[in-house]
């Protein structure tokens, strides 16, 4: 086989429920293998907060959708000799599939490289799907596939009810679920045929198991099996939404190769090249089985396998896509063995969905075969008490691992029968609840069908609870008559060393005894009682582990790894979740990158398996590990650092700098103190007070009767809020003295600004001033927004440098920071300042083509700046980003407004032009076109400038390639890569020079060319 020179990656586009962060991970390791093999690489993705598409990751990099229509021009300019489809989830599968169906990759010699497209169409049509395994012999559930609903009636009546529909072609799930009857039925199939050309009716396997394998196979027939999953919940609800368990623990040996030679019968008869995803349905009291689907790409699960096992699967799929051998690609982590050796696990790994529904009011919180989690954590631990009560934190709903909290059961909650019958995003905790109600593990499994092994395991966590509550009720006693540290006596080295093995934390512990939780820690390390740091080495032990995959458990003897002594540490933002995502990632990344590149070793700290800061290569040690205090501070006093970075991951770290700080931490950038002078908004409101600068009014309020004197003497309108984002972040909470919000006056008919810019020591490096097309009143994440500012007034720039320049040097801030702004009639006021990165940074930064977490990460260990322009005022483009929403995933949500100010848009697209107008029109289309298919993608925030964009222009201004691209180079008609050179023109703006837009909301692109940032 040949291996080709270019190759075109397509990218998944925004990031939506079903199709996240796991794809940026998947397509940065594709193109870092193919720069390995000397290949050229073009890249497709216009979403702007991705690693991927940062400068440098391929050759070429074009902002666009991931539709045919612009794929097609494209290939026009690139000329690709190959193109590479698995990597960017079902988006570009489909779009691959459409630009094969029209004969443009036949008409331009473009070889799909990997998986075939005839495979991928295999497994995508039911229909095809079913006849094949049947050749085979293999099972699957009996099943009719129809293109109308006449047929999906007919072949249900056949079947019997119930039966599950599921549509062809979808992404998450879509359209998908359980009919008990034909009003049911016609109802399901009406939504799955308005996303969707064909439905699959087949038989309900209620109460059987999900069992997932991840298959890697090469075009010389070498198969093998990286990783097998096992879903706590039964089948029914979709592995996205379920929580899963690697390896499986309730296999027996026969049931585990039997599915095992399965897979590899199935895969090879299809003909997979590269890595792919295997479901299951197995019945729970034989080893009778059935196939449910077969994914011709990388997945979710495949980004949660090769993270749990340390087998990096998208690279060695894109070194086999070129023609290579599993015998012949050293496995990167290892670095002693060869990829076509199967990983084996000495530890649990557990994954949990993490949802924001409490965001919507009135939505349905039932989860089933249709996505509705945004976001996802994994935990390792040595048993899977430890591992499943570590994943309940990681999540960031407040939770300190299982308990039978009713806040944590939800408003809905109603009955632990009903709760248990009817899954929800909450019926963990109803499955608690029911323990602490007296209810046997034979009766819990009758009402959920979760396998009795995980069963006994959580009631084990509630019989130690029920220990340590009879243990700190005895102390109590003591403890009212004069004895205040009975509760060290209580809490016994045995009881608390059992404890912390079945993965209770300092905080949950510190709950039941009525103490805080630096003293359960210092009591704990007293014992001797510390976690020990083990080491993912993919083969348990066989051969010597190279890998820098690290957790910490208490079910050890010893410590895997030295300490490092030094280096730079980053906590990373956590899950992804509505109003926190890919973009922190990006600033993580690069953050760490500047280190790295700077001679620094680096730590990080993530527990989002989506992300690329979790991937092998990113950094010099991982941990895979819980962003609390207590986890923290136990690696910061293993490692010892030189200090943290905390600015770079979003709020989650940023809410530890003080508690760190406390406790001896080193944070490096900006000093805690002014982090929390910035984040109380009192203490923030004096210092405004302090330097002059205007705010709309605004008080803590404690009661009703205060928030109403409050109101009528400011004024209606106002706005209600958390008093602090860890309140908003976590567990809703009543209005109390513990948990004041924040009511200020809501100015109407006002614009709001923001401003992100880095500084050093009080001094400003750069900036970036953004603004909303939306009235004040719109959620940043949710507003649509110009970079560079469109509609401002000099003297409105001049008040929000001036004042950002004040704020600045009164808070010593160093490194990134974000300040926004409402502005009337020319009077400025301020809204509120975050001393970290924000969620605009990798917008700006691809924007102004200034890599502004580079500019933060060098002023924050002190390291010699490089030159760039004082602010991203003056560019010769406009970026601009509009929200994409998920409506239509969160079925009975009621949307009586068109804007908020929390955040409900899950991610962002940009896109480029000189006239807004236009631009904004055109990026309204793609947020609702850019996937190829059917129906409207949720696309979580992803917004991406990049540096190609399509804009139509006359033949006299065209003049042909450019040079490479600097941050000055203005947009112009270029026709070679980014590597290319030549000489370039200013075009000027003109109506003729605009893009135009079709009926459909898109551009014309029949007379487009592509211009470069």
């Amino acid at each position: 086989m040949k291996k080709p020179e270019k190759v075109l990656v397509l990218g998944s586009g925004g990031l939506k429920i079903g199709q996240a962060g796991e794809f940026d991970y998947s397509g940065s390791q594709a193109l870092k293998a193919l720069r390995e093999e000397g290949v050229k690489t073009v890249l497709i993705n216009p979403n702007i907060a991705t690693i991927q598409t940062s400068e440098g990751m391929a050759d070429s990099t074009y902002f666009l959708p991931v539709t045919p229509e612009f794929v097609k021009k494209v290939i026009e300019k690139e000329r690709p000799d190959g193109i590479l489809l698995s990597f960017g989830g079902q988006t570009a599968l489909n779009c691959g599939i459409a630009l094969h169906d029209e004969g443009t990759l036949y008409k331009y010699g473009v070889d799909v490289l990997g998986t075939p497209v005839e495979a991928i169409r295999l497994t995508e049509d039911r229909e095809l799907f079913a006849d094949r395994l049947h050749e085979i012999g293999v099972a699957t559930p009996r099943s009719q596939a129809a293109v109308t609903i006449e047929e999906a009636l007919a072949a249900a009546r056949k079947i019997g009810y119930p039966v599950m529909i599921r549509a062809a072609f979808a992404l998450g799930g879509a359209g998908s679920g359980l009919c008990a009857n034909e009003k049911q039925l016609i109802g399901r199939c009406d939504k799955a045929f308005s996303i969707a050309p064909q439905v699959l009716v087949e038989e309900w396997l209620g109460g059987w198991k999900e069992v997932e394998y991840e298959v890697v196979r090469d075009r010389f027939d070498n198969c093998i099996t990286v990783c097998n999953m096992e879903n706590f919940d039964p089948l029914g609800i979709h592995t996205g939404e379920s929580i899963v368990v690697a390896p499986s623990q309730t296999l027996t040996d026969a049931e585990y190769h039997h599915l095992r030679a399965v897979a590899l019968q199935v895969i090879r008869s299809i003909g997979i090249v590269g890595e792919c995803n295997i479901q299951y349905a197995l019945d729970p009291h034989s080893e009778e089985y059935r196939i449910i689907e077969v994914n011709a790409r990388l997945s979710r699960s495949s980004a949660l396998a090769s993270k749990a096992t340390g087998y990096p699967l998208a690279y060695v799929a894109a070194k086999l896509a070129l023609g290579a051998s599993l015998a012949e690609i050293t496995n990167k982590i290892t670095k002693v063995t060869k990829s076509c050796f199967e990983p084996a696990l000495d530890y649990c790994v557990v994954k949990i969905p993490r949802w924001d529904l409490a965001k919507f009011k009135e939505v349905d919180t039932h989860i089933g075969s249709e996505m509705k989690s945004v976001g996802e954590v994994m935990s390792i631990g040595r048993t899977f008490e430890e591992a499943l009560q570590k994943a309940i934190r990681m999540t960031g709903t407040g939770a300190q691992g299982l308990s039978d909290d009713p806040k944590l059961l939800g408003i809905e909650f109603k009955s632990t029968k009903q709760a248990l019958r009817q899954p929800t995003d909450r019926r963990l905790f109803a499955v608690y609840r029911a323990f602490s109600e007296g209810w046997s593990v034979e009766a819990i499994h009758r009402q959920t069908r979760i396998d009795p092994w995980f069963l006994e395991r959580i009631a084990s966590i509630h019989g130690t609870e029920e220990e340590l509550k009879t243990a700190a009720a005895k102390a109590a006693v003591k403890a009212v008559a004069k004895s205040p540290s009975a509760w060290k006596k209580a809490l016994s080295a045995p009881l608390l060393d059992k404890a912390k093995r079945q993965g209770f934390s300092d905080e949950a512990l510190a709950r039941i005894f009525g103490v805080v939780e630096a003293q359960i820690r210092v009591h704990r390390e007293a014992l001797g009682i510390k976690p020990k740091v083990k080491q993912i080495d993919t083969l348990a032990a066989e051969y010597p582990a190279e890998t820098n995959y690290l957790y910490l458990s208490y079910n050890g003897m010893k410590d895997d790894i030295a300490p490092s002594g030094t280096g730079v540490m980053v906590p990373g933002s956590g899950p992804y979740r509505i109003g926190s995502s890919v973009e922190f990632d990006w600033c993580c990344v690069n953050a760490i990158q500047t280190a790295r590149n700077l001679g620094r070793r680096t730590i990080m700290v993530n527990c989002n398996p989506e992300t690329v800061s979790t991937d092998y290569d990113a950094c010099d040690r991982l941990y895979f590990e819980e962003l609390s205090l207590e986890r923290v501070l136990d690696i910061y006093e293993f490692e010892r650092p030189e200090g943290m970075i905390l600015s770079m991951g979003g709020q989650i770290p940023n809410n530890l700098a003080m508690n760190l700080y406390d406790a001896g931490a080193v944070i490096l950038g900006t000093s805690p103190s002014n982090i929390d002078r910035a984040e109380d908004r009192n203490k923030f409101s004096q210092l405004l007070d302090e330097l002059g600068v205007d705010q709309p009014e605004w008080k803590d309020l404690t009661t009703l009767g205060e928030a109403r004197e409050f109101a009528a003497k400011v004024g209606y309108p106002v706005l209600v809020r958390p008093s602090s984002l860890t309140t908003f972040l976590g567990l809703a909470a009543d209005v109390s003295s513990e948990h004041p919000v924040v009511i200020s006056k809501f100015i109407e008919n006002s614009k709001e600004i923001e401003i992100d810019a880095v500084a050093k020591r009080g001094k400003i490096i750069y900036n970036a001033i953004t603004e909303h097309i939306e009235n004040a009143g719109v959620h940043s994440g949710d507003a649509t927004v110009v970079l560079p500012a469109q509609r401002l007034y000099i003297e409105t720039i001049r008040q929000v440098k001036r004042i950002t320049e004040e704020i600045a040097e009164a808070l010593e801030i160093t490194g990134p920071f974000n300040i926004q702004f409402i502005a009337q009639r020319n009077k400025i006021k301020v809204i509120e300042c975050n001393l970290r990165a924000s969620r605009s940074f990798p917008f700006c930064s691809k924007v102004s083509r200034v890599n502004m977490i580079d500019l933060a990460t060098r002023a924050i260990l002190d390291a010699e700046l490089p030159e760039t322009p004082s602010s991203a005022l003056d560019l010769p483009w406009v970026g601009v980003k509009a929200a994409q929403f998920s409506f239509s995933r969160l079925h009975g949500a009621a949307f009586s407004r068109l804007s908020f100010r929390s955040a409900i848009a899950s991610r962002k697209r940009t896109s480029f032009s000189r006239p807004v107008p236009s631009r904004t029109s055109w990026n309204s289309s793609t947020a609702r076109k850019s996937s190829p298919g059917w129906g409207t993608p949720f696309s979580r925030r992803a917004v991406r400038p990049g540096f190609w964009y399509p804009m139509k222009c006359p033949a006299s201004a065209c003049t042909g390639p450019s040079k490479r691209p600097s941050r000055t180079s203005p947009p112009c008609c270029a026709t070679a890569s980014s590597t290319s050179s030549s000489t370039s023109r200013r075009t000027t703006t003109s109506a003729s020079s605009r893009t135009t837009t079709s009926s459909a909301g898109r551009p014309s692109i029949s007379t487009s060319r592509f211009s470069r940032i």
